[in-house]
């Protein structure tokens, strides 16, 4: 295992703490725009479902949507329609009842969803800059209001160490970076206190008196943690640097670095719409692996699943501007073409330090 793989799953496993996964979290929904029928069984039909997380679900990300629908479609011959969800539940149980075929998800909701079938095997995950898994990380967030940063120095740089008794915002449960690396932090953090030490997952699930936050909300989406913060209803918000990328730009600092200052481009996309100028401030920064392309292989065939492979790590899909936009782009996409950044096949075990977060 290459340089920095090793140095993120030793830091997840450092991480590491007994935890469990609530199914009856709160979220705020983040509308679909092109939501498909996934009521029926695709195995042995001229139909192809993938199934969407709210994150990649929202109405600006369907030309991406709909570009990667067309090279599934074209390698396999097949009709494709996407569902796009409103809760990370929903977009795991479809692909793990086989109600879709195919899904995009974190690297926590695909291990939740392998957990449910063990049918279910990674496609492709996108690179890093390095045209490799090596650097295959984006980064979670946890970030605070720029009028609020002052609350959480520590010499010349930034610390967790004063986030306890506030209202914090997470993902959903089924997060990665939105749940699964902030709330292991934050035991890691606080668990070397008396006071904390048996501080569990569980513990950051809800908030009120006795809690370890005041208030715990959810957003439902990354893009609605965001907004939790923005809005003055969390003092806190986990959420990634990905999933947020389209609606702000860097004011100050460097990007993906504790201090960073981002505000909210005039003129974004819902749910940022009213948010125009809005700013805040980085005080966590944590690298996540990349989220994998899955399939049920109960419903996807070999020839399918080779064939959908061959296309998304093929040449013509690494160019397609619509899958992996220009840096320079102002459109709204889910991948950019950083450096050498394209499409790989994945095996199942490059998750396992994210497995061992759940142990």
């Amino acid at each position: 295992m290459k340089k920095l793989l090793l140095m993120i799953s030793i830091a997840l496993l450092a991480l590491t703490t007994a935890c469990s996964v609530d199914n009856g979290s709160k979220n705020i929904p983040t509308t679909g725009g092109d939501q498909g029928n996934s009521g029926k069984s695709n195995s042995g039909k001229d139909t192809i479902t993938i199934a969407w997380l709210p994150n990649e679900s929202s109405g600006d990300l369907k030309d991406t949507r709909d570009a990667i629908g067309e090279v599934i479609s074209k390698a396999t011959g097949k009709k494709v329609e996407h569902f796009t969800t409103t809760d990370y539940i929903i977009a795991i149980e479809a692909l793990a009842n086989g109600n879709a075929d195919l899904a995009y998800m974190g690297a926590t909701a695909y291990v939740e969803a392998k957990n449910k079938n063990a049918n279910l095997q990674p496609l492709i995950v996108n690179t890093g800059k390095s045209g490799t898994l090596d650097d295959a990380v984006y980064y979670g967030w946890l970030a605070v209001n720029e009028a609020d940063k002052d609350q959480y120095k520590d010499g010349e740089g930034y610390s967790i160490a004063n986030i306890q008794g506030k209202r914090f915002s997470f993902v959903s449960n089924s997060s990665t970076s939105g749940f699964k690396i902030p709330s292991n932090d934050i035991i890691a953090t606080f668990s070397k206190q008396d006071a904390f030490k048996d501080l569990k997952p569980e513990d950051l699930m809800e908030g009120g008196k006795n809690q370890f936050f005041s208030e715990v909300l959810y957003g439902g989406s990354h893009q609605g943690s965001a907004v939790n913060l923005l809005t003055g209803k969390a003092d806190i918000a986990a959420f990634c640097d990905t999933c947020v990328g389209n609606y702000i730009e860097l004011k100050d600092g460097e990007a993906n670095r504790p201090g960073a200052l981002y505000t909210v481009k005039d003129k974004a996309e819902q749910p940022f719409d009213q948010l125009a100028g809005k700013t805040f401030n980085l005080i966590k920064v944590t690298p996540v692996l990349n989220g994998p392309f899955v399939a049920n292989r109960d419903q996807v065939s070999d020839e399918d699943f080779q064939a959908i492979v061959k296309a998304m790590t093929s040449e013509e899909t690494t160019n397609n501007e619509r899958i992996f936009l220009p840096e320079d782009s102002k459109s709204s996409g889910l991948f950019w073409k950083a450096g050498e950044t394209h499409f790989v096949s994945v095996e199942d075990e490059w998750f396992n330090p994210i497995r061992e977060l759940s142990k």
